[in-house]
C-alpha cells in the first residue's frame, strides 16, 4: 500500500508566516506536513479534498473514523489561537461552528465540516445579510466571558498609552484631531470594559452556510468585554458595496441600527466603543508605517457622529 499523500502547504500560507513571523514563521511552516501527518495518524482521520488556506491558518477536510465529515484546522501556537479555542468550547456550537476536538499542546483543533463557498456575502440584500449576522452575534454576546481570556479593558488602557506617540506620526491635522477624539471616547467608556465574550471578528466572510443551522460564524478572536466593541467588522463587510450605493452614511446608519436593535445595546455607548475599535485598527496602521488614517475609517465615524 502506497503512502497517504504528504500535505502541500499553499505558497500564500508560507509567505504569509514568514512576512508576518520571520524565521519562527517559517520553521513552524517546514514542520506543518509533518505535525499533519501525526494528527491525521493519531486521530485516525482520512483526507477528503484539497487543503485550503486563509493568510493564518491551513484548512484541511476529513473524514473521522465513523464517516462524519470535518476540517482540521492548523494554525501557530499564539494568544489567539488558544482564546479561539476557548471560546469555540464555551459557545459549544451555539451559533458558531463546533469544536469536535483539540490539541492544546499544537493548537490544531478538529472543527465540523461548514460550506466554505457560501459565506453571507452571497447574501445581496444587504438587510437580509446584517440581520443574519446581528442575530447570530446577540448569542454570542449573551454568553459571559470565562477566565483566561483577555480583557477590553486591558486591551482599551493600553491603545490610549500609545495615542500621544501615535498622532504625532500623521501627517494632518484633522486625521490627529479625529484620532484624539476616538481616544477621548475611549477614555469614557475604559472604566466599564463589559464581560461578554466577543468574537472579534463577525463579518460577513466569516459566516458560513451550514447543515445543523443554516448559518453559523467561525474564526472566532474572542475577548471578554462590551458588545459595541464587536460591531466594526460588520460595518465594514463588503465595504466596496457600500461606497458603490453613493450614500455611504445611509447605510452605515441603517446597519448600526439593525445591530443595536438586534443586541440591546444603549446606542451612543456602542458609538463610543466603535470609535474605540477604529481607534484600535488606526494605531495598528500607524505601527505600520501609515500616516493617515484609513477612508473607511473616517466615513464610519462621520456617519456614526453626524447623525
Amino acid at each position: 500500500m502506497s503512502a497517504p499523500k504528504a500535505v502541500e502547504v499553499p505558497n500564500p500560507l508560507a509567505a504569509s508566516y514568514a512576512r508576518t513571523f520571520g524565521e519562527q514563521g517559517r520553521v513552524w511552516i517546514a514542520a506543518l506536513p509533518a505535525l499533519a501527518a501525526e494528527v491525521l495518524d493519531r486521530w485516525e482521520l482520512k483526507r477528503d479534498g484539497e487543503p485550503g488556506a486563509g493568510e493564518a491558518s491551513l484548512v484541511l477536510p476529513v473524514l473521522r473514523k465513523d464517516g462524519t465529515r470535518a476540517v482540521l484546522k492548523f494554525q501557530m501556537p499564539r494568544e489567539e489561537t488558544a482564546a479561539a479555542r476557548i471560546g469555540l468550547r464555551t459557545w459549544n456550537g451555539e451559533g458558531t461552528v463546533r469544536l469536535l476536538d483539540h490539541d492544546p499542546e499544537s493548537s490544531t483543533m478538529l472543527l465540523e465540516r461548514l460550506d466554505g463557498t457560501r459565506t453571507l456575502t452571497s447574501i445581496e440584500d444587504d438587510d437580509v445579510a446584517m440581520s443574519i449576522l446581528a442575530k447570530l452575534q446577540a448569542r454570542l454576546v449573551s454568553v459571559r466571558a470565562p477566565h483566561g481570556l483577555r480583557s477590553l479593558g486591558d486591551i482599551a488602557t493600553d491603545m490610549l498609552e500609545h495615542v500621544p506617540h501615535a498622532v504625532t506620526a500623521l501627517a494632518d491635522p484633522s486625521d490627529q484631531q479625529l484620532l484624539r477624539g476616538w481616544a477621548s471616547a475611549v477614555a469614557d467608556l475604559v472604566g466599564e470594559p463589559g464581560d461578554r465574550m466577543l468574537h472579534w471578528d463577525l463579518h460577513y466572510d466569516n459566516v458560513l452556510a451550514a447543515e445543523r443551522e443554516p448559518w453559523l460564524a467561525i474564526d472566532p478572536e474572542p475577548l471578554a468585554g462590551d458588545p459595541g466593541f464587536d460591531l466594526w467588522p460588520a460595518l465594514d463587510s463588503r465595504w466596496d458595496d457600500v461606497v458603490a450605493t453613493g450614500d455611504t452614511p445611509r447605510v452605515v446608519r441603517r446597519r448600526f441600527d439593525l445591530l443595536t436593535e438586534t443586541l440591546g445595546l444603549d446606542r451612543a455607548r456602542a458609538t463610543g466603543w466603535t470609535l474605540g475599535r477604529l481607534l484600535q485598527n488606526s494605531l495598528w496602521d500607524i505601527d505600520d508605517g501609515e500616516t493617515a488614517l484609513a477612508p473607511a475609517s473616517v466615513a464610519i465615524a462621520e456617519s456614526l457622529l453626524n447623525r
